[in-house]
This record gives structure tokens, sequence and C-alpha cells, in this order.
């Protein structure tokens, strides 16, 4: 869940010689529920979270040609309105994906509507062209996976998956996650779980990483057609680009976010604090 998601961050910011934490740079919003490690106190919510403090990918705008300025500034633009989902199912599946990629630490006008996302390519049918024998159509297992999640708290909790709070939800997505559902086993029969599970992690990381504002999180400058990369050895920083600067947080009390599990006693137990810069 949010632990894999952090490792994808990880891989993706890269490496930078700076070993340094600073404090993390507080952007002035609303408290979030990420904690800072010395104090304990509710780090603010960010414009940018990440480890690449002021960096704009919008600002290349001019070195790009104009087809690819109007495909990015569409993902910007308002969120397509949800076409594939019925109302109950956008609920469902709304909770789910802000559990996959948490964006606590965003303020609210930056977070990226991931599942307005994924709705758009499930209704336009934009498929792999291949399918798995041991699964439904995209569109049928997004179905599927919608109406278990549901049945999965109202059978242990008795409230809708949406209302749910963070622990409970994430323990029914961990649940999927091994692919040892903790109810709607009928439902889950109709379809591979493991492959439905690398279906929505990858449609949210798709998604996600897609937007402008995840590129500014993660120092990417965008697409470098016409202008090209200038500096191709020793891993040098391109002149648009920005130093990394690193910080450390703990990840909230009721999420599973930073725990791992021990392979010898069962045990939990909690990992360094931060080490994949955003929750």
């Amino acid at each position: 869940m949010s632990l894999l998601v952090k490792l994808v961050r990880i891989a993706t910011a890269g490496s930078s010689s700076r070993s340094a934490e600073p404090a993390m740079p507080r952007d002035g919003g609303p408290p979030s529920p990420l904690t800072d490690p010395q104090t304990g106190a509710n780090l603010p919510e960010r414009r940018q979270p990440g480890y690449y403090p002021g960096f704009n990918t919008l600002a290349q705008q001019p070195y790009w040609d104009e087809a690819t300025r109007t495909l990015i500034r569409q993902r910007i633009s308002k969120p397509a309105a949800i076409r594939f989902f019925n109302h109950a199912e956008a609920q469902t599946m709304g909770a789910v994906v802000d559990r996959i990629i948490p964006q606590d630490d965003r303020i609210s006008s930056h977070r990226i509507d991931v599942l307005s996302g994924i709705d758009e390519r499930l209704f336009e049918n934009r498929i792999e062209g291949y399918r798995y024998a041991d699964m439904p159509s995209d569109q049928d297992a997004y179905r599927i996976a919608a109406a278990a999640f549901e049945q999965m708290a109202q059978e242990l909790y008795g409230l809708p998956f949406h209302l749910l709070g963070t622990l409970p939800q994430e323990q029914v997505l961990k649940s999927v996650h091994d692919a040892k559902p903790l109810a709607a086993h009928e439902l889950w029969s109709k379809l591979n779980i493991e492959r439905l599970w690398a279906l929505l992690v990858s449609d949210c990381c798709a998604v996600y990483y897609a937007h402008p504002y995840a590129w500014d999180e993660v120092g990417f400058g965008g697409p470098a057609y016409p202008r090209g990369y200038m500096r191709l050895e020793e891993g040098e920083p391109e002149p648009w680009e920005v130093d990394e600067v690193r910080y450390s947080w703990n990840a909230p009390a009721d999420t599973l976010s930073d725990r791992e599990e021990s392979h010898g006693s069962g045990r939990e137990h909690q990992t360094h604090p931060g080490q994949g810069g955003t929750h």
C-alpha cells in the first residue's frame, strides 16, 4: 500500500550527494497527519511535498512543443467527470485509491485526482491489448473489486468502505494485497486477486506520476523534447534541476505505512521515519 508507493517514490527520485536532513520546510498549510520526528508536532500540509523545494516543472513549458504543452496543461485543468463508475462505485474506489497513494501531506488544491484518470481509461477502453485467462476485462475487474471492497467493509465493520477510518481501510486493502481477503470471498473468486491488485496499483501509479505536480515532487523536468538532455555522464544535474533537500517525518499512527512484517516472529516493527520523503 503506502509502503509500496514510498518505494516507487524513492526509486523515481534518484540520488544526491547531499546527506544532511534539515528540518522540513513549512508551507503554512493546515496540519497534516504527519508528525515531526523530533517534536511530535503535526507537520503542515504542503503545496509541494518531496525533496525538491521550489522546483516547478511547468516553468519548462517554453522548451516543449505545442502538442506537449497542450497535453500537460490538460492534466492540471479541472478533472474530467466520472463516466465509468456509478456514484457508489466512485465513492468506494475513490477511498481505495486515496489509501494506495495517500496525499495527506498535500494542500487540497494540489492533490492529484487519481480516480478520474482511472475512470477515463476504463470509459475510453484504453487497454494493454491482451488479457490473462484468469481475469475478466479491466472494466469488469474494477466493478467486481468495487463491489468486493464495499462488501468487505459492510461484513467486517457494518459501514460503507469510504466511511471507515484509515486503519480499517488499510487492513481491508492489506488482506487483498496479501491475497487473503477477510470477506467477500465469492466476489473475489471471480478473478485472480493478485493480478487485480497489480492492475490497481499500476493504474494508480500511472495516473499519479503522469501529473506535473508529481513531477515537481520527484524533481523531474518533464519531457526533454525537443530540447534534449545536456549532462549525460556521472549523474550531473541539468541546469534546470534543483538540489535535493531531504527531510524526515513520521507516518500517522492510524496507518500501516512504515510498518513491515518480520519474517520469523510474525510481529510488526516500525521502520526508520521519513525514508520515502512523502507519505
